[in-house]
């Protein structure tokens, strides 16, 4: 399954179960991406269940991942899954391949330069062009040359502040969702308005009732039973990827609940 493929994808925030859920689709359907774990245990669960089509790393290395820039002391920026020996920090190919060095092929299917050192790569080799002009860095364009920083074309953030410092790595025409069940309908419209000029769409998915291990009894919605968290990926890579003229929407994921 290719529905993804050539895509660029990273999945940030607290929401672990429903992020996981986002990233394996993604990787299922050809896309790289870049996901977040906060803790040795989610990291080796994510790492698990993701194999190497997907990179993870801790929140405080993101921007690190996405610039090539040495990540924060004691952060672990080149994890086992392999994608995380160049600048970009997102594989190219089906299964994010990196290349190394003097292109020699290692037993991981992984290609290895003896010295340690790695070439960089070039980010439009990632997706066969470059990133659509006026996309913006902290520090300038973005995703036009070997040294600038990855731009993603899709972001998954639990909120508003959690995307916004990454922002400036979305490429224009993109698509930012949400995952948490706040913000609030007026936030997400605000946002949308405020990237519209560079095409990015902002929507969110409001989930409820969903199940999550070690969570007590909650009342049942109308359908009359808990929701899961690939129902609420579903809906999120809906909104990124097939709804492509609705931006400032709050879609509720919640067996009925309702929300305000």
């Amino acid at each position: 399954m290719t529905k993804y493929a050539r895509r660029k994808a990273l999945v940030v925030g607290e929401a672990t179960d429903i992020g996981l859920a986002i990233a394996k689709r993604l990787v299922e359907g050809g896309a790289s991406v870049l996901l977040t774990a906060r803790t040795e245990a989610e990291h080796a669960h994510a790492v698990a269940e993701l194999g190497s089509a997907a990179r993870v790393v801790p929140p405080s290395a993101v921007e690190a991942a996405l610039t090539g820039a040495p990540g924060p002391a004691g952060a672990d920026t080149n994890d086992s899954t392999g994608l995380g020996d160049g600048p970009t920090g997102l594989g190219d190919g089906p299964t994010g391949t990196t290349r190394l060095g003097d292109g020699s092929t290692g037993p991981t299917g992984l290609v290895h330069d003896p010295t340690g050192a790695a070439d960089p790569i070039d980010p439009t080799d990632l997706t066969g062009s470059t990133s659509p002009p006026g996309t913006t860095g902290t520090t300038g364009t973005t995703g036009t040359s070997s040294t600038g920083p990855t731009a993603v074309g899709l972001l998954f953030a639990d909120a508003i502040p959690t995307a916004r410092p990454l922002l400036p790595y979305v490429e224009d025409g993109g698509a930012v969702v949400l995952t948490a069940p706040t913000p609030c309908p007026d936030a997400v419209r605000a946002l949308a308005d405020e990237l519209a000029a560079r095409g990015i769409r902002v929507n969110a998915v409001a989930p409820g009732c969903i199940e999550a291990p070690g969570s007590g009894a909650v009342p049942l919605p109308p359908l009359g039973r808990l929701g899961a968290a690939e129902e609420v990926a579903r809906a999120a890579l809906f909104l990124a990827t097939e709804a492509t003229f609705t931006t400032g929407a709050r879609l509720p994921v919640d067996g009925g609940l309702g929300h305000p």
